[in-house]
């Protein structure tokens, strides 16, 4: 910012500005602006080295539209225009680095005219033939060319570029110019007076009265300590407006220059869309309706007082209908807007017309885009109030109609005649899925802004929403305001039942984990001398089930503890660390999978300690990473975990969702292998249950893998319960799964307890037959015999007996296919 202008450094960045795509349009098309012509207006701070394009509309040089260019010394305008194949141009004199006003007219019968500083400096009246046309880009620019690639940059100031569609004369171009830079102006003692006014009557000039309403908005907003700055304003607005009747033209531009000032003090003084905001823009609302009212009764009744009198048109605040009916008007049905999907329709029979009636309807924009946040309390719906915790946003643009006398409505909503209002609903990406989402209850009130007290409060009284969906809305009201369609998302809580149920099947699947995984642990501990269970597979396993026992125990310990105390701070922690130990195990067995029956990789030292890394070190990691930045967010809320609201879950959800994709791919990647491997089976053996192995394979590495656990990431999308319910009886017997298919129907783990109960039988036996204690000398004997086995050394032993652990490097890395 340079003396409030906007400063673009065309040597360092490269800064411009993009005003958008103008095609077909005056702008870029001098042709379009028709016999009234075009005026440029901008002041500009030059501190240009170089030749450059200060400001493009519809290309550079050889296109419809017009270019600036200058450099630290001279400068040019030209306008140029397709159809006829003529150039306007006209050399300029830049005077230095200090602001210059610039303003430049076109018109077909006068040509190019430029004044610089308000004063007239040259001309090109006729132009020339040129064939330099055809530029395809009819975008307007400040500081660069206009060929899309922006590559030449411009070094200067900018302010106050502004587009009139029409030549202005020599004194507006000087009135403006003095108005611009503070200098005080007389007006011609001679000013003409128009055809519409007598003489003796002064109707206010448009620009006056859109400086003055401005001016006057701005000043309440600044110096009023109320959230409702508009008394003043109001109070002030009379003096504004003509107190005679005045023509239909005037009366058409004293409203766009008021909703024109609308906008600026809108965009200027309450940019802010937050909460504080509303009241401010509440207050713009009345304000409009009162002006309309007031617009409406001082339009002239031309040619007789009994002429039905419409004056309509749109601007950048809102669309608007002013209307005067004679009395005993046949009105057989009102509708404004008369297009479109959006409107609101009064019946002709609730007209009295018994005197003249006046109609205002006005068609708001964007003033729906400044209630985002509306507090339930803070309004008079009561079903809202239910659920105060959950904000109410507008979902529709704001449509108002006012009547004069009020139209005669049905008191009864299930009578008529009544106001039918219609609107579409108005919902971004975020509220569209919160709406969509099943696991969440949408309230859709057909509502308006009640002014009896002394601010707007949204109310529905008198309304009904009588049909409609999430993209619109039909409302039936007995009252004529301002109306919109209020949104309020509540998620939806899980009944009594289902939360019973669900604790039910977790407290059942938990317990019955904890037994078979303590039964698992139990036995893989028993068996750890034995060879086939003495391997880095079987010790995968067991981390694995140690992981989810502990981590189970302490979920239905946590249960006991009352969120924000330290018990349960410290167990959210726990419970934080094991279930991250659990996805970390899940991958381990995933990359120890992938490992074995797809590609071999690394030493069995290295993966060792690789293994154990990512098992226990990685989850130690992210939560001390977690705790030292958000400490506070475990079990603060709802229950002794992390905190849904400020991000921490992710601390948990990042990792198992990256554990379960690399585990689907894997997955997949194995199962393909052994779906060939059983169709070569058939080839060669005539094996027909190829797809029977497939699906116990799967079924087998499911558990370990933890695949089921994405049944709680699809917990949350439209079939939330069932997919809760899934997940819960999944989840809760991971641990009974894994002793189902690792321990219990495991042919590895079933042969070595045969053979460590033959083992033990042998020693019982011995010790009964002698009176010594054999039992040492029976395992070593097994060791030898062991060490024999894998030596290719049988002597004599059974090609199946069982051999106890050794740690070479082939009993660790035997893999057989048929256990899987």
């Amino acid at each position: 910012m340079v003396n409030k202008g906007i400063y673009l450094n065309g040597d360092n960045g490269g800064t411009f500005l993009h005003f958008g795509n103008y095609q077909n349009t005056c702008i870029s098309d001098p042709t379009l602006c028709g016999p009234e012509g075009i005026t440029f207006s901008f002041f500009w701070k030059n501190q240009e080295t170089e030749s450059r394009f200060a400001i493009v509309s519809g290309g550079k040089v050889i296109s419809n539209g017009f270019s600036v260019y200058a450099n630290a010394y001279i400068g040019y305008v030209e306008f140029y225009t397709r159809g006829n194949f003529k150039r306007w141009r006209a050399n300029i004199n830049i005077l230095g680095p200090f602001w210059t006003h610039i303003l430049f007219t076109w018109t077909l019968k006068d040509g190019l005219n430029i004044y610089i500083n308000g004063t007239f400096n040259t001309s090109d009246p006729t132009g020339n033939v040129s064939m330099n046309y055809g530029d395809p880009y009819p975008d307007l620019v400040i500081g660069t060319g206009n060929d899309q690639s922006y590559g030449h940059h411009l070094t200067g100031a900018f302010d106050e570029f502004i587009i009139w569609e029409r030549a202005l004369s020599p004194e507006e171009i000087l009135m403006y110019y003095k108005a611009a830079i503070g200098d005080a102006w007389t007006y011609p003692t001679t000013a003409s007076v128009p055809k519409e006014v007598s003489s003796t009557t002064q109707t206010p000039r448009v620009a006056d009265v859109s400086y003055s309403i401005t001016t006057k908005l701005s000043e309440e907003i600044h110096s009023s300590q109320d959230p409702l700055p508009m008394q003043g304003f109001l109070e002030f607005l009379p003096f504004s407006l003509p107190n005679k009747t005045i023509p239909q033209d005037t009366a058409n531009n004293l409203t766009q220059a008021f909703l024109k000032s609308v906008g600026e003090v809108l965009s200027s003084e309450v940019a802010r869309e937050d909460e504080e905001s509303t009241p401010v823009v509440s207050g713009l609302i009345e304000t409009v309706d009162k002006v309309m009212i007031q617009m409406v009764s001082s339009l002239e009744s031309r040619p007789s007082p009994d002429s039905l009198i419409s004056l309509g048109g749109k601007s950048f605040v809102a669309d608007y209908s002013l209307m005067k009916i004679p009395q005993n008007y046949n009105l057989p049905l009102y509708r404004f807007p008369t297009q479109g999907k959006n409107y609101i329709s009064v019946p002709g029979e609730a007209f009295t017309m018994q005197s003249q009636t006046t109609i205002v309807g006005v068609f708001y924009h964007n003033m729906h885009s400044y209630y985002t946040g509306i507090s339930p309390l803070r309004t008079r719906i009561n079903e809202a109030a239910d659920f105060k915790d959950h904000k109410i946003q507008v979902a529709s643009f704001l449509i108002s109609l006012k009547v004069e006398p009020s139209p005669a409505l049905s008191v009864n909503l299930s009578g008529s005649p009544l106001i039918k209002i219609v609107l579409t609903h108005i919902l971004n990406r975020d509220q569209q899925g919160q709406a969509l989402n099943q696991s969440n209850k949408v309230f859709l009130y057909c509502a308006f802004l009640d002014y009896s007290s002394k601010e707007g409060v949204w109310s529905n009284e008198g309304c009904v929403r009588s049909e409609g969906n999430m993209s619109y809305s039909v409302c039936l009201c007995n009252h004529l305001t301002n109306f919109a369609i209020l949104m309020q998302v509540v998620p939806m809580e899980l009944s009594k039942t289902h939360q019973v149920a669900l604790s039910t099947i977790s407290y059942i699947g938990c317990a019955i984990s904890i037994f078979c995984l303590t039964i698992t642990l139990m036995t893989f501990a028993i068996l750890s001398t034995v060879s086939t269970i003495c391997n880095q597979r079987y010790h995968i396993h067991a981390n694995l089930s140690f992981a989810i026992l502990v981590a189970q125990i302490l979920l239905l310990i946590s249960f006991r503890f009352d969120p924000g105390t330290l018990p349960c701070k410290a167990m959210a922690v726990l419970l934080h660390f094991f279930f991250l130990s659990v996805f970390a195990w899940m991958l381990v067995e995933g990359l120890h999978l992938y490992s074995m029956v797809i590609k071999v990789f690394g030493s069995e030292g290295s993966k060792h300690f690789y293994y154990y890394g990512i098992g226990w070190g990685s989850p130690l990691v992210i939560c001390v990473v977690s705790m030292t930045s958000a400490l506070d967010s475990y079990g603060e809320v709802g229950n002794c975990w992390l905190s849904l609201k400020i991000g921490a879950i992710w601390a948990f959800v990042a990792p198992a969702l990256f554990v379960i994709v690399v585990n689907i791919v894997i997955l997949i990647s194995v199962t393909r292998i052994i779906s060939r491997i059983s169709s070569e089976n058939y080839k060669v053996h005539g094996d027909a249950n190829a797809v029977k192995l497939t699906a116990k394979a799967v079924a087998v590495l499911l558990p370990i893998l933890g695949i089921s656990w994405i049944f709680g990431v699809l917990a949350i999308n439209d079939h939330s319960l069932m997919f809760q319910y899934m997940f819960a009886v999944f989840n809760s017997l991971q641990g009974f799964f894994i002793f189902l298919f690792h321990c219990l129907l495991n042919s590895e783990v079933r042969a070595a307890f045969k053979h460590k109960t033959k083992v033990w039988s042998l020693t019982s036996s011995s010790i009964r037959n002698i009176n010594v204690k054999p039992f040492n000398s029976d395992v070593v004997s097994a060791k030898v015999e062991g060490s024999n086995w894998i030596n290719g050394n049988r002597g004599g032993v059974s090609p199946t007996k069982m051999n106890t652990c050794d740690k070479s490097t082939y009993s660790a890395n035997r893999i057989d296919l048929s256990a899987v």
